[in-house]
């Protein structure tokens, strides 16, 4: 299945046309125009008492988080059987390129090109910490660790939150499946777009 994204909002990264446009180009799409462009997704389980739970498969992100406000929640990222940090933070996420447009962005992370395949690990407002993003390549299997005693919740792509508690890890490695979107632009567009929508760029 090919996906074919009209922006009926403000934003719009996955998306090159406006409503009225897709009439004007339907004839163009059906006579086969276009290209496709192929994204990552991951896919995260949930590990508790070393019994692995339910698979689940992300396009943007998998995010672990505090399970109240106004409190952090402590926990360890591995990568490789390296820690790559231990976090007393709001929480963590772990995004895809498409990803990287969403909520990895509005805390200070990178930007992918829309085809990498890298997940990307950003820390949420990290106590006494700085907010660094570290990209990690295909292949990696990324370890959430929750701390022994705590609470947190994990949500995958936004969807219904799944409690966590000390002990329970959750583990994130790029998935099988892809989503494959028609574009009718060059590849170039995709920075037009994210400097338009970032207001980089005048319209």
């Amino acid at each position: 299945m090919t996906l074919l994204g009209v922006n009926l909002g403000r934003i719009g990264f996955l998306t090159e046309l406006t409503p009225p446009m897709l009439f004007e180009k339907l004839e163009e799409i059906a006579a086969g125009a276009g290209r496709v462009e192929t994204r990552a997704m991951i896919e995260t389980e949930t590990v508790r008492n070393g019994d692995n739970g339910e698979r689940f498969h992300a396009l943007n992100d998998v995010v672990v988080g505090r399970a109240a406000i106004g409190r952090t929640v402590q926990f360890t990222v591995e990568a490789a059987g390296t820690t790559i940090g231990s976090y007393r933070a709001d929480g963590v996420i772990l995004a895809t390129a498409t990803g990287s447009t969403a909520y990895s962005l509005s805390v200070g992370g990178p930007i992918l090109h829309p085809e990498s395949r890298e997940i990307i690990v950003t820390p949420v407002a990290p106590h006494l910490a700085p907010a660094n993003s570290v990209i990690l390549p295909e292949g990696s299997r990324v370890d959430v660790t929750i701390a022994a005693g705590q609470r947190a919740i994990v949500s995958v792509d936004g969807q219904p939150d799944i409690d966590l508690n000390g002990g329970d890890v959750v583990r994130v490695r790029t998935s099988e499946h892809t989503a494959r979107f028609l574009r009718l632009g060059p590849p170039g567009d995709f920075y037009t777009r994210v400097g338009r929508r970032l207001n980089w760029l005048s319209e």
